[in-house]
């Protein structure tokens, strides 16, 4: 039967061109060598090489042969350093980047999934904020995230759009949910923003931006926080109105806010969230996953795209 020892005993014989070179850089005997050229001779029912002097020259079978010896070989290592790939993971870290506000979609939930998978992995979630997310995948510091759009650039990278998710006023004024908000109502409210670190390239404050444009005006903020958990809360205090993800409403008005509500803008604003790593990146098997696993929950929440 054919081995892959002797595919790499004939391509050195063949390389050297000679049983005593080939025996050297194998660090094998010689009649080791010669042992395994005639078991892959008697196995094929060719002969592949030819004595001549003290070397030997390859056949015009050896000559076809080549090419596909080193092939399988190649191949052969590449299942090696699969299974290898594999092993770490299985006992390794997995690190992944989330936008901050991603957490209440998708955060122990994930790092559940994750474990339910491969109980002996170590879990890190990197990130604030989409910003801060996509400059460490520049960096090189994460291999692949999940980010809010359009607060990254794409030079670079390769940006799959997985989900929508409707952006949102909340407040705790009724009267103010009775319909919803316009640009002109927008630029007179006061608003409690979070994400103040970011605020500038932050998606949701992008998007207001530019749903404001044709007004003139930023949105004016009353107060800045970073966690949004702390802007809900000052919503429900009366203190103050916010726009926020329609997930993030959903999962803490009720907790945080409970007299508070939500209403849509108009026109309607959506953000965008994607996964995002190098363009051209082989991306491990722990980034795979973590990609699967993340698209789900974040897709179970927000609208798939």
């Amino acid at each position: 039967m054919l081995s892959l020892h002797q595919l790499t005993v004939f391509l050195a014989v063949y390389e050297q061109g000679s049983l005593t070179r080939a025996a050297e850089e194998l660090g094998y005997a010689q009649p080791s060598v010669s042992e395994q050229i005639r078991g892959l001779e008697r196995t094929l029912g060719v002969t592949l090489f030819r004595r001549v002097g003290r070397g030997v020259v390859p056949t015009t079978v050896a000559d076809t042969l080549r090419p596909h010896a080193e092939r399988t070989l190649a191949a052969a290592e590449e299942t090696r350093l699969a299974a290898q790939r594999v092993k770490r993971f299985e006992t390794g870290t997995i690190r992944f980047g989330m936008f901050g506000v991603a957490r209440l979609y998708a955060g122990a939930g994930l790092v559940a999934d994750v474990l339910a998978r491969h109980p002996g992995v170590r879990v890190e979630l990197v990130g604030q904020n989409s910003s801060e997310v996509a400059e460490d995948l520049r960096r090189g510091r994460l291999e692949a995230a999940m980010i809010a759009m359009p607060s990254v650039e794409s030079e670079g990278m390769q940006v799959t759009p997985v989900a929508r998710d409707e952006i949102v006023y909340i407040s705790a004024d009724p009267e103010t949910l009775s319909s919803p908000i316009t640009a002109k109502k927008l630029a007179q409210a006061s608003l409690v923003m979070p994400e103040t670190t970011w605020r500038s390239t932050d998606s949701v404050r992008t998007l207001l931006r530019q749903m404001l444009h044709e007004t003139g005006v930023n949105p004016a903020t009353r107060i800045e926080v970073e966690d949004v958990e702390i802007a809900v809360e000052l919503v429900g205090l009366g203190l103050a109105d916010s726009v926020i993800p329609r997930g993030a409403a959903v999962q803490l008005l009720p907790r945080l806010a409970p007299n508070a509500g939500w209403v849509s803008m108009k026109p309607k604003l959506y953000d965008m969230f994607a996964v995002v790593h190098r363009a051209g990146a082989t991306l491990s098997p722990a980034a795979q996953l973590m990609i699967e696993l993340a698209t789900k929950r974040i897709q179970s929440i927000a609208t798939p795209m």
